[in-house]
């Protein structure tokens, strides 16, 4: 008896990709800021949300796995810097 050929089953579905707005957090949150408001404003300007939406969405990714894919350095440091005030509760 042969074995089977495979080549006609379908692929495992793959991880959708990061959404562009979650691409631009990951963007905003990898730029350093020079005054007091920069981010604030540059937050408004480029992603049209507010920041505390912004906040929102960026600690939802810290948890995403395609997030840590993309960007290790910057999510890494943002786990860091969150479980840093955890700890300080």
């Amino acid at each position: 008896m042969e074995p089977e050929d495979r080549t006609d089953l379908p692929e495992p579905p793959s991880r959708a990709e990061l959404s562009d707005r979650d691409l631009a957090v990951l963007a905003v949150e990898r730029r350093s800021w020079a005054g007091p408001g920069a981010k604030e404003r540059a937050i408004r300007e480029r992603l049209g949300i507010t920041p505390t939406r912004y906040y929102q969405l960026l600690n939802a990714l810290l948890d995403d796995a395609r997030a840590l894919e993309h960007d290790p350095v910057t999510v890494n440091r943002l786990r860091r810097v969150r479980e840093a005030k955890r700890f300080r509760r």
